[in-house]
């Protein structure tokens, strides 16, 4: 699938002073209340995050919009894949609206339909394993195009919520897991489970054989895309010593996009909402050192001002998380109350059709 860039919004949006978009995007939500929904991303800015309705990580937002029926138009602020998940699994009768078209995800690009697909036909001749016998797992953070390669061969995706259970009853199908886009998702999901490193290999895009000799594939339970997320690589070991000898008292809590060597040192791991539940359950006064996107960060030290909250490395912004702006959301707002509906995510359906079944074997497991 290709993607439509984001159209000019014009000057009158984009030189609008903050306060005027307040009380505008205000009004017109209030004015289109009975058929809209504002769905928003933990790592949105708080200018956008004020809005939604609903509010969420990967897997709760995708639950969200599997259950809500009773809105047409779901604007999603968050990225592409995100937008595609909620309208793979929304009703018919609902459309779904991003309201910046590059808000892409570069994780999600690292890997296609097509070189997942040629993957799997090598990793089948490399191993001798029976195509059955091996289980695809993708990353919500992922085309709908590859969820659908994987719907079609019965596999599942998973989120940071639930990697670890997603890819526990992966292992219990076969001999072999293909899990992709994101190798340190998939490798501290591994680790978890128990599994020893050389039963988890990196398969390098481009390279023969992902650049594994044959006797290494055929040793392996699980076999890692080597995607990996821009903003999580910029957390290193470093930053958790500086920050052990900084604030000794400080909890250092982390995502699993993390690379392991991050996670292995820090005192926690979790999803975002993970994150966000750990730091509102502790004690006040209470220190704490979060590895994730800095909108959260930032947004968890205002909500709790009795507690010391920091990021773990101060450069962990989301650029494309970033591209949804306020002026972005008012013009996608006034579209609507004037009939129109812009920047509709609209999933083929040939795609949808085992997209949607990839989608929801994951929140069956």
């Amino acid at each position: 699938m290709s993607f439509a860039h984001q159209p000019d919004i014009g000057s009158l949006y984009q030189g609008m002073q903050e306060e005027e978009l307040v009380e505008r995007i205000a009004a017109r939500k209030k004015e289109l209340a009975d058929n809209l929904l504002i769905l928003s991303h933990h790592y949105q800015h708080d200018s956008i995050y004020q809005f939604a309705d609903l509010t969420g990580d990967s897997l709760k937002l995708a639950a969200d919009a599997a259950k809500i029926k009773d809105k047409q138009f779901l604007i999603f602020c968050g990225v592409h894949f995100m937008a595609e998940a909620a309208d793979i699994l929304s009703a018919e009768h609902q459309q779904v609206i991003l309201p910046h078209l590059d808000a892409g995800c570069p994780m999600a690009d690292m890997s296609t339909r097509g070189a997942v697909a040629a993957a799997w036909t090598e990793l089948m001749e490399a191993t001798g394993v029976a195509e059955e016998a091996i289980t695809p797992v993708t990353y919500v953070n992922s085309s709908a195009a590859v969820k659908s390669f994987v719907g079609e061969k019965g596999g599942s995706s998973c989120t940071s919520s639930n990697a670890e259970r997603v890819l526990d009853w992966a292992l219990s199908r076969g001999k072999l897991v293909f899990f992709f886009p994101d190798q340190h998702l998939g490798r501290n999901a591994s680790f978890a489970l128990g599994l020893p490193e050389e039963q988890v290999v990196l398969w390098r895009r481009g390279e023969p054989l992902g650049g594994c000799s044959k006797e290494q594939l055929q040793q392996a339970r699980v076999v890692l895309w080597d995607g990996y997320c821009e903003v999580h690589m910029r957390s290193f070991p470093e930053h958790v010593h500086s920050w052990r000898a900084q604030d000794p008292q400080a909890k250092i809590i982390v995502h699993p996009e993390c690379r392991n060597e991050v996670l292995r040192l820090a005192d926690m791991s979790g999803s975002t909402e993970a994150i966000i539940s750990a730091v509102a359950a502790s004690q006040a006064g209470s220190h704490w050192v979060i590895g994730t996107e800095l909108n959260l960060v930032e947004r968890l030290a205002k909500q709790h001002p009795d507690k010391s909250i920091h990021s773990l490395t101060p450069s962990c912004l989301c650029p494309t998380m970033s591209a949804v702006k306020p002026a972005n959301l008012l013009w996608v707002l006034d579209n609507l109350a004037e009939g129109r509906v812009v920047n509709q995510i609209q999933v083929p359906e040939e795609i949808a059709l085992q997209a949607k079944s990839c989608l929801d074997r994951m929140l069956s497991i």
